[in-house]
């Protein structure tokens, strides 16, 4: 007799690129591991499981036994292998031809580990747009798997949800299953008998129905107060002992065999969408407000349920928004697509050519290589390509109850791949970070941020410096090659809706087994009193006059007036070029405490340098009456409170660690060292100069709480100027940053390609 129901399990185990390997083990010997050690001993249970690529090659380096374990199970048909996007891109966001890249790649490195066909694929975080069929079917993807909360949105109600649908783009077709979100919030938080009842009555009221259930596989002992509750307290064995308890009526299968025993519910076409959490952090966070004070209100009146199914929350893409800096590692992310795509290209019409005259070499010129470089044919495009793909891991793009764009660790790794992947297309064209590499400069401008306005673009084989003069001239990037950091892969601080738990002091019974997104924990004391928001954003080249007797502190601490119109202004640029020598220079006619007063500012970079010459002139200046003028820099990716992490004056003398708040007088440089990473920046001016230096902290939340985040340290020259009667006054900065201690510890070649 065929049971009345079946249930079809997928987890989905993931760690993001950049994660700290500690954080890894931790998932491992928590969660992947003794979820096994359970699952084996079920013979009559077969799940399905997806694992990211990022998480999967660790696994094989440090943990080759846990992937026996999974081949295992598959050859005896107790396990289906999903793939994915390599890793674990958001689809959307990445061109076409990486979404089909990363499946496709990822899709033949597991049937070959496995030795198994790969049928099906996890939409990471679940963000689906309906465009995305037809590359997923070109991926050769013939399932995945969505939220109930996108058939909803289409129309469907909960009752037509127990199966699966097809759906179509372009003539491409494309099997999609619903995940329940009930389900989601039961296991394993509520005890097994509370999903048997849930389920029950489905399969009294629909024989034959399909209940998918699919989540993280984190949720079985990484997620808080689970590895307690689902081993210790015996969860897992009692929801696989009900499973079993009532197979009369209940089969687990996979979404494979699901797809062969039961034909389609129907065609749908899902709007764009996310998980229905996903959608909600989506929004501005003054609608997010709005949002969560109406629900809370029917909710109370016990008129949610009637409501909920026809409100949507914000569309995906809008994090970019939400968060610039999203879009900085977005934007850039674009620009190695874009040049690897031009490169490959380029290399394929050579390749053509050249077995079209008969001839074999190895590296070659050819009219269609950028700038006219030769195109070499080894193997640097694909390993840039890996690196590209693994600058597209989503975590550090959005935030919402996880730390996502605010752990400075998954910024700094997206930027570390992307870097890495441009060195390595440089190398490709003879011109990286190898000996018998020739030396270069270039200045460039385009509208690189997708803003609809140009910015700049100054680079060496060493740094490559990104320039909105449209916003303040700001400096918004600057790599450093050699170590692929990018030193202003900073984060704003802004107001956030969960930032009202934080003022309330909400605390959740530490002897709760909750859901993430219904914790309010606090991983410090007093953040409440932390709560701080910048005015602009933290870049580097910020403009401030202030007033003479402005304080450290009162900059600080956002209790100042800006006297002048020149922090986030528009300036002009003009662009400079010499053989060796670019210089970008910035205008800007404004105004100071009502006064007219122009800035002139320019950045100049060498062929082969490692340095940013930095030059200001500031004219109309009154003669003889004090102007406090600031120039702000901001510094990312060096942590506060470490040792090794340290400020040095010209006598290298350390001046305490880089979350310390200086306020130095008439001093002419200034260091920063990181010898963890092995960098040593060194800011250095031809005039005395006054120096602040503070950090930048946010109260953020992620999955174990709220927490205090080391996020940038500011560095601000200062002078109080008094002009003479011409109005002028003028000095040259130098930002050195020398890399000579990474390089003693690697080889310059294997930072220049982005050894990891």
């Amino acid at each position: 007799m065929s049971p009345n129901l079946r249930l079809v399990i997928v987890l989905h185990n993931h760690q993001p690129i950049g994660n700290f390997d500690g954080v890894f083990e931790t998932a491992y010997e928590d969660s992947y591991r003794p979820f096994l050690d359970v699952f084996e001993q079920y013979t009559g249970l077969p799940i399905a499981l997806h694992t990211s690529g990022s998480l999967m090659e660790w696994l094989a380096a440090r943990h080759p036994e846990y992937l026996d374990r999974l081949a295992a199970l598959v050859a005896a048909g107790r396990l289906e292998i999903v793939g994915g996007a390599y890793y674990e891109a958001i689809l959307p966001m990445i061109p076409a031809c990486d979404r089909v890249g990363q499946i496709s790649r990822y899709a033949e490195w597991l049937a070959d580990r496995f030795s198994t066909p790969v049928q099906g694929m996890w939409i990471p975080e679940r963000v689906w747009e309906q465009s995305l069929t037809t590359d997923l079917v070109r991926a050769g993807v013939k399932y995945t798997l969505l939220d109930d909360f996108h058939f909803k949105n289409a129309g469907l109600a909960a009752d037509e949800l127990h199966g699966y649908y097809i759906t179509e783009d372009d003539g491409n077709v494309l099997a999609v299953f619903p995940g329940s979100e009930r389900l989601r919030y039961t296991i394993p938080f509520r005890e097994p008998h509370e999903t048997i009842e849930y389920l029950r009555p489905i399969a009294e009221q629909q024989p034959g129905a399909v209940v998918v259930f699919g989540d993280d596989g984190e949720k079985f002992g990484s997620w808080p107060g689970t590895k307690e509750h689902v081993y210790d307290r015996g969860w897992l064995r009692r929801f696989f002992d009900a499973l079993i308890d009532n197979r009369s009526w209940l089969s687990v299968l996979t979404p494979s065999e699901a797809l062969e025993q039961v034909p389609p519910l129907g065609k749908v076409y899902i709007p764009e969408g996310s998980y229905r959490e996903m959608t909600e952090w989506a929004l501005p966070v003054e609608r997010l407000k709005q949002f969560i004070h109406v629900k809370h209100h029917w909710e109370h009146e016990g008129r949610w349920h009637e409501i909920a199914p026809y409100v949507r929350g914000g569309y995906w893409r809008n994090f970019k928004v939400k968060y610039p800096e999203t879009n900085e590692m977005y934007s850039r992310m674009q620009m190695v697509s874009r040049r690897l795509q031009e490169l490959t290209r380029s290399k394929d019409i050579c390749q053509q050519a050249t077995n079209g005259n008969g001839l074999a070499r190895h590296d070659h010129r050819c009219d269609h290589a950028p700038t006219g470089h030769a195109i070499d044919s080894s193997p640097l495009l694909d390993q840039a390509r890996t690196e590209l793909y693994r600058g597209q891991c989503n975590c550090g793009y959005w935030h919402g109850a996880f730390g996502g764009a605010y752990l400075p660790h998954l910024r700094n790794a997206v930027f570390q791949h992307l870097i890495a992947a441009d060195n390595l297309l440089d190398a490709a064209q003879g011109r990286g970070l190898a000996e018998g590499d020739r030396t270069w400069v270039e200045l460039t401008s385009d509208d690189y941020n997708f803003d609809a306005r140009p910015e700049v673009r100054l680079a060496s084989n060493r740094l490559v410096a990104l320039v909105a003069p449209s916003h303040g001239g700001h400096l918004y990037e600057l790599d450093v090659r050699t170590i692929c950091h990018n030193l202003l892969a900073t984060l704003t601080r802004r107001e956030e809706a969960y930032h009202d738990a934080v003022r309330g002091g909400e605390r959740e019974s530490a002897s709760d087994v909750a859901s993430i997104h219904d914790r309010v924990v606090f991983k410090q004391k007093d953040l409440d009193q932390r709560l701080q928001f910048d005015r602009h954003r933290r870049k580097s080249l910020i403009d401030h006059f202030y007033d003479p007797n402005v304080s450290a502190e009162a900059v600080a601490n956002d209790r100042y007036d800006e006297c002048g119109d020149f922090v986030v202004a528009p300036y002009e640029a003009r662009l400079r070029r010499n053989p060796d020598r670019m210089q970008l220079q910035l205008t800007r006619g404004g105004n100071v405490a009502g006064r007219p007063v122009r800035i002139t500012k320019g950045l100049t970079l060498e062929a082969g340098g490692h340095s940013l010459e930095i030059a200001y002139l500031l004219e109309g200046l009154p003669p003889g009456e004090p102007i406090h003028f600031g120039i702000e820099f901001n510094f990312a990716g060096l942590p506060a409170g470490c040792d090794d992490r340290y400020f040095l004056d010209s006598n290298r003398k350390s001046l305490g660690h880089l979350g310390s708040r200086l306020d130095l007088e008439s001093v002419d440089y200034l260091g920063l060292v990181d010898e963890w990473l092995g960098i040593d920046v060194q800011l250095s001016s031809d005039r005395p100069m006054n120096l602040w230096t503070f950090p930048i902290e946010t109260v953020s939340q992620s999955e174990a709480g709220f927490e205090l985040v080391h996020q940038s340290v500011v560095v601000e020259p200062h002078w109080v100027i008094r002009a003479g009667q011409d109005g002028r006054w003028c000095t040259t900065l130098t930002l050195n940053l020398d890399t000579t201690l990474a390089e003693r510890r690697q080889p310059l070649l294997e930072a220049s390609l982005g050894a990891t």
